[in-house]
């Protein structure tokens, strides 16, 4: 069996440009296509995006089926589930460097912690302020080195 090529950590902004057509949509997808790739779906991504579904549906910006057939794309891609947690400290050090919102800094400080097992792991965000604390913790090459930010995998 042959190793995974790369390791993506994907947050809600990214999984939401894959179930709705807007700027990034076609980098998420190039990037779920990509070969080779493993593709971790933590529960706060999973949590966040069944949200944004459902708050869309209530307010009316898709309809009933729209809803439905996002929901079943997002349950037919071939994540990788984790219940995995931000290691404590972790999370404490991230917080007091990066201005970021609760649920941002969880995924970043669960990135971090995976990253100690999964050197290869990097993550897929359109978040900015996100993405800018994740290159600043290694977790997304500079601009210019391969990212998942700013190029999609040949295939």
């Amino acid at each position: 069996m042959t190793a995974p090529g790369r390791v993506l950590y994907w947050d809600a902004s990214a999984i939401l440009s894959l179930l709705f057509a807007d700027r990034h949509s076609e980098t998420a997808l190039a990037w779920m296509a990509g070969e080779a790739t493993v593709h971790l779906l933590s529960t706060l991504a999973h949590a966040e995006t069944v949200a944004v579904v459902s708050r869309l549906e209530r307010e009316g910006a898709v309809t009933g089926a729209q809803g439905q057939s996002a929901r079943q794309a997002f349950a037919s891609w071939p994540w990788r589930r984790l219940t995995a947690q931000p290691d404590w400290a972790t999370a404490a050090t991230l917080a007091q460097g990066w201005p970021l919102r609760g649920a941002d800094l969880w995924h970043l400080a669960c990135a971090r912690t995976l990253r100690q097992h999964l050197p290869e792991l990097q993550v897929l965000t359109f978040d900015s302020r996100l993405r800018a604390a994740c290159q600043g913790e290694g977790l997304i090459p500079l601009p210019g080195e391969e990212t998942p930010c700013h190029e999609p995998p040949q295939g």
